[in-house]
């Protein structure tokens, strides 16, 4: 008798972008340490702390303009002729402004006292030690009031602020010199593939070179990470291991690139879960679909968290970009949104087959306001990456019609 032949296990369903992205997010929890670094060499870096202004900025009443200090009555005519009295450039204090008189006064110079209008000097005429003022100033124009950008107190920076240049001067401004901020992430990068072969090597036969190592390395750079990069690791289930467990042993992270599916020769996923533990994703999104997170033990105590990448350039490029970024920067401790906005803008293409995945589609924008698709959407595509301006989140099974709107992504709002 023939026994009865049981059904194949059921394949699990792809997971969604939003659920494969929220599932990692929840993962993240910032690092911990702490440290005190100058403002001037603090951009990129998160802040642990908020930051409390001290003082008032301005200081005291100024300028916005090149001109002349005045009674605001005084030229209530719309021509007054008005001796000049004093002169104040930006860093002196004048003295008390009588009736009927004027300063001159240049910008960011403090008010006198008495004052209460500038007229811009475009609309004065000198004439010997008077001026001819033909306008009729309302009073508190021209004038920056005291407290009118930040008022002592107040918190200006909250922690969680990724700074930039002008979260730097802002800080600068009411006298930051040095800042806390989170430590920099440790990131360990390694590439698996016997293809593989580095620029300046000759290509054996059915080699090519290793763009992903430089991809990636790029990316974490424009992202503050102290990188180590254990280059390429021979196709090995044991070379794996031995540099997972290397990696781990220093670093927050470990991102590999290829080696995530399922074939004899592909060694990630027994190497993590033997090192670790391992969720092996497959995520509907197109192109990428294979990507690996985890973590791997430390020797002692503690983990390192892991990411897989899919080895094909784009697929790559663009998972580490709506995964990886995402991810690292809530472990940077960024608190805010760390998904970029999409715009929405004109599709200048037809896209007739979408996919059942949720398709990111590499665009550029054109001078009439609208989108143009790369014509080759392949993911060994590299070139799509470099022509194209960012890219378009196309639902999946969404055909595009020219003229639709769609969901924009600008590679400025990722990579940045």
């Amino acid at each position: 008798m023939t026994a009865p032949v049981s059904a194949p296990a059921a394949r699990k369903p792809m997971l969604a972008v939003r659920e494969a992205l929220d599932f990692l997010l929840a993962a993240a929890r910032p690092v911990a340490d702490v440290e005190q670094v100058a403002t001037l060499d603090a951009n990129g870096r998160v802040l642990a702390a908020d930051q409390v202004s001290l003082l008032d900025v301005p200081a005291a009443d100024n300028t916005q303009m090149d001109g002349y200090a005045v009674r605001a009555a005084d030229c209530a005519g719309g021509q007054a002729r008005l001796r000049v009295a004093q002169r104040i450039p930006a860093g002196t204090v004048g003295t008390l402004l009588a009736p009927g008189t004027a300063a001159r006064i240049f910008t960011g110079a403090l008010i006198p006292e008495g004052a209460d209008a500038v007229v811009m000097q475009e609309q004065c005429e000198s004439d010997g030690d008077h001026v001819v003022v033909r306008h009729t100033p309302p009073a508190g124009e021209w004038i920056r009031r005291a407290g009118e950008d930040v008022r002592s107190g107040a918190v200006i920076l909250a922690a969680g602020t990724r700074l930039r240049g002008q979260e730097l001067g802002l800080a600068a401004s009411v006298g930051l010199a040095t800042l806390p901020v989170r430590r920099r992430l440790r990131v360990a990068v390694f590439f698996t593939g016997d293809e593989l072969a580095m620029p300046g090597e000759a290509l054996a036969p059915g080699a090519i070179y290793n763009s992903n190592r430089f991809t990636l390395r790029g990316l974490l750079q424009d992202l503050g990470c102290d990188i180590t990069d254990y280059g390429i690791v021979p196709d090995t289930l044991q070379a794996t291991r031995d540099t997972l467990r290397e990696a781990a042993r220093a670093h927050d992270l470990i991102v590999t690139s290829g080696g995530v599916s399922v074939g004899e020769e592909d060694h990630i996923r027994p190497a993590v879960e033997a090192e670790g533990r391992l969720n092996m994703w497959q995520i509907a999104v197109k192109p990428g679909k294979p990507l690996a997170f985890g973590e791997v033990r430390r020797e002692g105590e503690g983990a390192a968290h892991f990411i897989g990448l899919p080895g094909n350039p784009v697929s790559s490029f663009i998972t580490f970009l709506l995964f990886v970024r995402p991810f690292l920067l809530r472990l940077q401790g960024v608190s805010g949104p760390v998904e970029p906005r999409t715009i929405a803008m004109r599709a200048d293409f037809d896209w007739p087959k979408p996919d059942r995945r949720n398709e990111f589609l590499r665009v550029r924008m054109n001078d009439g306001g609208g989108l143009d698709l790369f014509p080759n959407q392949g993911s060994g595509v590299l070139t799509s990456t470099v022509w194209a301006d960012g890219l378009v989140d196309n639902p999946p099974g969404q055909a595009i019609a020219r003229g639709d709107v769609v969901h924009f992504i600008p590679f400025a709002a990722l990579q940045s």
